[in-house]
């Protein structure tokens, strides 16, 4: 390597050999069996996680409507409908490039979490074309009680906004997540995937007539934020919208679409980011897609800025790059590690599978790179997070020997009403909290915060940051988990290290 393409504080990338193999078929069932944990509504007979009972049974009552269903998105008891959309999107995507590879009852599973999300969305829109619900419960008075869902007495409002007040973030994504479930359904069930592409339609409408992000709404910012404030804005998500009602529909009148917005919207703007605020990496990716198979030149562009940001996982390329622990990591700034890793790796895996179908190699200045060496990446994420790491932990709760035994989460710390059948109230419940013993419930499945960004994890409930789970870190996992299971890439290099250069 010519030292002209490092600066003198550059990094290193060297390869050890592998020490850990992992059983991804078991991580890959319990990926999924973690989304009946996280269920809020009327639980169904074959529930599995039964240490869960039904639970806000009148939810959307003070707004004379049904919410009751979908999903909590971590280890509180509110339902935020921003993150709960993008997991969709992301469950749905997981089963639509990467069903083929599940066993067919991991498949049922993943359309059966699926639609239990889609059914809640569905609800959400229901009184469209003026009216978008966009969360259940507060999250203050929720925040201040360590409550199991089954025992809640906190307020469950609800809140919506009104046309012609905007929402074009959260209704930019639940078109996506509407459009992409439809995708997944359409061979299973076509009835229902035609209800889902036909909610797809209308909510993108409203999310483009009323532009603009729905936390600029006053009454609605201070129930959302700073939980899911959407920070980023919301031209990503009309992006976002367009890209899979392209896919779903196949017509063109999105093309345009793509092509006319992508710079005003700022495509190229802070283009390597991907999670449930920023969607403009899965745009861009998704985009590429079409150009890969259908040679689409309007939305060249779209694949130009892929590459550029597949290129920056690899140190060695020109330009700007992701960031790594010193154990091999890959981060991005922020409270929850494990949320921007899965993420970004399951963007690098899906563009690795593109480029092989086109017989392509990923084009980084005068390097070639074959897409093996993006699936090897994605690969060494998934590794690291079930235990091949340097505190030797897997951060998924409940697969292999060694896990977190706290976690930030009410319903796995608080013993379950067959043990104790009599309600935990609000201020009872930090006695759970502050016990020093193991949580009397395993969230089987649930893939945690994660370690800090040098690789060092402490743990324990008051740790939210490390050990908090959310439904968005595992829907994206799904698909990782069902590619590895049925391919196993051949891999010469499962340690990574990264040393500054002398």
């Amino acid at each position: 390597m010519k030292p002209s393409i490092w600066s003198s504080i550059g990094l290193l990338l060297i390869l050890l050999p592998t020490a850990i193999s992992h059983d991804y078929s078991d991580a890959l069932t319990k990926s999924i069996l973690f989304f009946e944990g996280q269920r809020s509504g009327i639980l169904p007979r074959d529930q599995r996680m039964t240490w869960r009972r039904n639970s806000a049974l009148d939810d959307g009552k003070n707004l004379n409507a049904d919410l009751v269903g979908g999903y909590y998105d971590a280890g509180d008891n509110i339902k935020f409908h921003f993150p709960m959309a993008f997991t969709t999107t992301m469950l749905a995507w997981s089963a639509i490039d990467f069903g083929s590879y599940m066993s067919p009852a991991d498949l049922r599973d993943n359309l059966v979490a699926l639609r239990w999300g889609t059914d809640y969305l569905l609800k959400t829109v229901s009184q469209l074309p003026n009216r978008i619900f966009v969360q259940v419960g507060e999250a203050q008075p929720d925040h201040q009680c360590w409550e199991r869902p089954e025992d809640m007495d906190t307020p469950r409002t609800a809140y919506a906004v009104e046309a012609p007040k905007p929402a074009s973030d959260l209704a930019g994504e639940m078109a996506a997540a509407f459009a992409a479930a439809s995708i997944a359904f359409k061979r299973f069930d076509p009835g229902y995937s035609k209800v889902l592409l036909d909610n797809a339609l209308k909510t993108f409408k409203y999310a483009d007539s009323h532009r603009g992000s729905y936390t600029n709404n006053p009454e609605v910012k201070l129930a959302v934020c700073p939980f899911y404030c959407s920070v980023n804005g919301y031209e990503d998500e009309l992006l976002w919208g367009a890209a899979w009602l392209r896919r779903a529909t196949g017509e063109d009148s999105y093309i345009k679409y793509l092509v006319d917005n992508r710079q005003s919207f700022g495509a190229d703007y802070n283009c390597l980011e991907f999670g449930w605020d920023n969607k403009f990496g899965g745009v861009n990716v998704i985009v590429a897609k079409e150009v890969f198979e259908k040679n689409v030149a309007a939305i060249a562009p779209y694949k130009d800025t892929a590459e550029k940001f597949m290129c920056s996982y690899f140190l060695e390329t020109p330009g700007a790059h992701m960031s790594y622990t010193p154990g091999g990591l890959l981060y991005k700034p922020g409270g929850c590690q494990l949320q921007n890793t899965v993420a970004l790796s399951f963007l690098l895996l899906t563009y690795a599978n593109d480029l092989s179908k086109s017989s392509q190699k990923l084009n980084c200045g005068s390097l070639k790179i074959q897409p093996d060496s993006l699936r090897r990446l994605a690969k060494r994420q998934v590794d690291y997070i079930l235990g091949d790491n340097p505190m030797k932990m897997s951060y998924m709760i409940g697969y292999g020997d060694r896990y977190p035994r706290q976690i930030h989460h009410r319903g796995a710390s608080s013993p379950s009403i067959t043990v104790h059948p009599t309600a935990i109230k609000c201020s009872q419940g930090w006695k759970n909290f502050a016990s020093p013993n193991p949580d009397p419930n395993i969230l089987v499945g649930a893939v945690i915060g994660g370690p800090d960004t040098n690789d060092k994890f402490i743990g324990g409930r008051t740790n939210a940051s490390e050990t908090e789970p959310t439904t968005y870190i595992n829907a994206p996992f799904v698909g990782l988990l069902a590619y590895f299971k049925a391919n196993p890439v051949s891999y010469d290099s499962a340690f990574l290290r990264f040393a500054k250069r002398k």
